[in-house]
């Protein structure tokens, strides 16, 4: 009985597996359709540099109407003299009367831009305040940036601002330079609804056939996690165990979908406790974590109340990792969007690893390398900030964005690699502010000991992946011979300079040995304590390749000697090839094994200059990914 009721229990985990698996795509896709909604890029804002401290919302709506009619006071501390100061709002709202010192002021509200003419200057260093009202119909078409409708049941209006939908709704200061130091959210309503915001619930207060519904929160927050949503809710509460106390997490769940949801969330607890041993306790312990169900499938990290279109694993632990990686870290430019939604899809990843080893996470790295190598071209690093659909790229962002941090991994070890993460995070220039890829990129070669340029020209400005093609083959028993070739599916990147595990087995024993080759065909002897029968590449699945092999052969040799004259020279040589042999790029290395430079062989006969060079031994290798031909060359 059971040994059935083990086999029932990982059929079904297997069935669940596939079914939180395939919830990834869908998350993705969700978010990308949300945010592409929000086409309306921010106008040309004059950045006088002001640092905003405090903003005060008052916000009244109906879910059953899309319409808002606000009230938005803003402290703000300038760094230089300032005449006027402007926010982002979207022309589709009204600008009823801007307040400053009790006292009317003058303003213009064109192109998206609200201009606040101030009766004298404020000098930089001084605290003042201005208070903006406006009413209005954003224009954002219902699913996304101010969103009203239907849950099914009950009317809901909900906000989602990223990346540019923010001033769609309310009068802000919408960038990726400065945190807004604390914010209060005051949502007038009617009565029958309740009120989901950032931080901490402070009161619901009943005015007539109206509530006042009031959050408060005490971190710095970035313009676009500001957030409301409106509609019927059943509220429940989870606790996840800290030092002496409890991490509460509110659950605001639509009340048809209240038992499923409870079910769901039990799943938070052990993802927050992984990623609390991981990173450090969750960034905003002194408030809490919250869910709040809205009409999107994907979901929105909106900073202490993920908005959630539903309840799978993978996209309660996507939106708690954003909590780390996005809200209290926050990419820097949407150049850099991978340092929040890469991260975030390898903490998914990551819960399998540690929840569910030997099941979910194979499938998990097989699903992302394949969807990476899905297509031949595209970096991580978002090459156009005004393509919503390619900020939010689900191949490049999220999928590959997060493999490269797993290879990165891999590069460093995992010592070192978590070190350095917990580095990142814990920087007082970086935490709670902004980061690009240069800083983080800093941390990791400061534990890592050493330059990583080479692995982010690679993987993050560079496209595509490499195919390997491994010939192996063995010698007197324990003996081995392998050359491990290289094409690149991209002319970006010539040659992916990576650590490549290939692992050698026979029917009782098995070993990974990790190869480093600098060129491509490069040829390698070594002696196992067993003699192997077959060999794998990539057994645990590290690293970003599609369609590699390997081949066994029965007697593979060192590579042909390549035909240069002179192999004594002081200025240059001439590379002879045959000419059927096509496809083949020259490597010169110096005799401490370090590449000088590559380039094509394009003709059956080449000049190549050493006269850059100094005096010393030479390595000429050509190779087409397969077969390699080297010489020695001495330049004196």
């Amino acid at each position: 009985m059971k040994t059935l009721l083990c086999i029932l229990f990982f059929l079904l985990l297997f069935v669940q597996s596939h079914a939180q698996l395939e919830s990834l795509p869908a998350i993705i896709h969700g978010e990308k359709q949300a945010a592409a909604h929000h086409v309306s890029v921010p106008g040309s804002r004059a950045l006088n540099s002001y640092n905003i401290t405090y903003h005060k919302l008052g916000l009244e709506v109906d879910p059953a109407v899309k319409y808002i009619d606000g009230m938005v006071t803003t402290y703000f501390i300038p760094s230089t003299t300032v005449n006027f100061i402007q926010f982002d709002l979207s022309d589709s709202l009204i600008t009823d009367s801007v307040i400053y010192h009790s006292l009317p002021l003058a303003f213009s509200h064109t192109g998206n831009i609200l201009q606040v003419n101030f009766p004298s200057a404020i000098p930089a260093g001084m605290l003042d305040s201005v208070t903006i009202y406006y009413q209005g119909v954003p224009t954002s078409g219902g699913m996304g940036a101010f969103a009203q409708g239907s849950n099914g049941t009950d009317s809901i209006v909900w906000t989602l601002s990223e990346p540019y939908g923010a001033m769609e709704w309310w009068p802000c200061k919408q960038d990726l330079l400065d945190k807004i130091d604390s914010l209060d959210v005051f949502i007038t309503h009617p009565s029958q609804y309740k009120a989901a915001s950032n931080g901490v619930l402070v009161s619901e207060t009943i005015m007539g056939a109206h509530k006042i519904t009031h959050w408060k929160h005490r971190y710095p927050i970035v313009t676009y996690l500001v957030c409301m949503a409106v509609t019927k809710y059943a509220v429940f509460s989870n606790f996840v165990p800290y030092d002496a106390t409890n991490v509460e997490v509110l659950n605001y769940v639509y009340p048809s979908d209240s038992v499923t949801a409870a079910t769901a969330l039990a799943d938070i607890v052990p993802q927050m406790q992984l990623f609390d041993t991981l990173f450090g306790v969750y960034p905003f312990v002194n408030e809490k974590y919250g869910h709040a169900q809205f009409g999107w499938p994907g979901g929105m990290e909106h900073q202490t109340m993920t908005f959630m279109g539903g309840w799978s694993y993978d996209l309660m632990a996507h939106e708690l990792a954003h909590h780390w990686f996005g809200d209290k870290v926050t990419c820097g430019s949407w150049e850099d969007i991978w340092l929040n939604e890469g991260w975030a899809t390898y903490l998914s990843g990551l819960c399998y690893e540690h929840y569910s080893q030997n099941l979910y996470w194979p499938i998990y790295k097989t699903n992302v390398r394949a969807t990476v190598c899905s297509e031949p071209d595209g970096s991580v690093f978002c090459t156009d900030t005004t393509d919503i659909s390619r900020i939010f790229d689900s191949r490049l962002t999220y999928y590959k964005g997060a493999a490269v941090l797993h290879q990165l991994r891999w590069v460093m070890g995992d010592a070192a690699f978590f070190t350095a993460v917990n580095n990142y995070l814990n920087d007082a220039g970086i935490a709670y502010g902004f980061s690009r890829t240069a800083q983080f990129q800093a941390h990791m070669e400061a534990v890592h000991g050493s330059s990583l340029n080479w692995y982010f020209n690679d993987w993050f400005y560079g496209e595509g992946y490499p195919t390997y093609t491994i010939s192996w083959g063995t010698v007197a028993g324990n003996n081995v011979n392998i050359a491990i070739g290289q094409t690149t599916s991209h002319p970006s990147v010539t040659f992916f300079k990576m650590p490549v595990p290939i692992q050698f087995k026979n029917a009782t024993q098995d070993t990974i040995v990790v190869f480093n080759p600098t060129f491509p065909g490069q040829f390698f002897s070594l002696t196992l304590p067993f003699a192997p029968d077959s060999a794998f590449f990539d057994p645990e699945i590290w690293l970003i390749s599609n369609n590699s092999s390997v081949v066994s052969v029965k007697e593979l040799s060192e590579a042909e000697v390549l035909n240069v004259y002179p192999t004594l020279t002081t200025s240059s040589v001439t590379i002879f090839m045959d000419q059927l042999s096509t496809g083949f790029s020259l490597y010169i290395f110096d005799a401490n094994g370090r590449s000088i430079s590559s380039q094509k062989l394009a003709n059956s006969t080449t000049e190549i200059s050493l006269k850059d060079l100094d005096a010393g031994v030479y390595y000429l290798v050509a190779s087409n990914g397969i077969a390699v031909k080297r010489q020695k060359v001495v330049k004196y």
